[in-house]
């Protein structure tokens, strides 16, 4: 009798090989990051959550020596440009968001290296006032948040960061940033890893 679907897999490497390949398909197709229940949900529950890292191992594996990568930030599983093919992507694109700016890095540097932090621990750290325009603008993209409020006079809110910002700069967790002497090291940091 004849095979009416031929795409089924077969025997266990092919259906080894689907899997990667639909989850693949199902981080590409994706404008979020996809988390491990997610793609176990989207195979059928037919994977344990420890084979489903290992196929993300092996399909990060398969990425090795192309433009894109596969990486996990807070969020979950994406597939990004790599650094080196940025340039190329920004020449195509020219009207894409242009850098961030110096102070909306420095502020974010400040609140990514010593959170909790307040308002007024920010402009001692940088020696200058904030631009509330740019607080403003990291609260919009849900980058940094309010967390509580510090035990003393007027109790002002305590500023962390978020996932969204580990996503934006393709963090899996805090302990990714980059290791630094001071806050002026960690803008030339984020910087370089800018997402724009």
């Amino acid at each position: 009798m004849q095979n009416t679907f031929p795409d089924q897999p077969t025997n266990l490497d092919d259906m080894h090989h689907e899997a990667l390949m639909q989850i693949e398909a199902l981080i590409f197709a994706s404008d979020t990051p996809v988390t491990i229940a997610r793609i176990k949900q989207a195979l059928g529950d037919h994977f344990s959550s420890s084979q489903i890292r290992q196929l993300l191992q092996q399909l990060a594996l398969l990425q090795h020596g192309r433009s894109v990568e596969l990486i996990e930030t807070a969020q979950g599983f994406r597939l990004q440009v790599r650094a080196k093919y940025r340039h190329i992507i920004q020449q195509a694109w020219p009207e894409r968001p242009v850098k961030l700016s110096p102070s909306l890095l420095e502020i974010l540097a400040v609140v990514a290296y010593h959170q909790p932090v307040t308002r007024a621990d920010i402009e001692q750290i940088r020696g200058v006032s904030n631009n509330s325009q740019v607080l403003r603008t990291l609260f919009e993209w849900n980058w940094i948040k309010e967390s509580g409020f510090r035990d003393a006079p007027g109790r002002p809110a305590l500023l962390v960061t978020t996932p969204h910002f580990l996503n934006a700069f393709g963090l899996a967790s805090l302990n990714d940033l980059p290791v630094i002497q001071d806050h002026k090291e960690g803008l030339a940091q984020l910087e370089h890893s800018s997402p724009c």
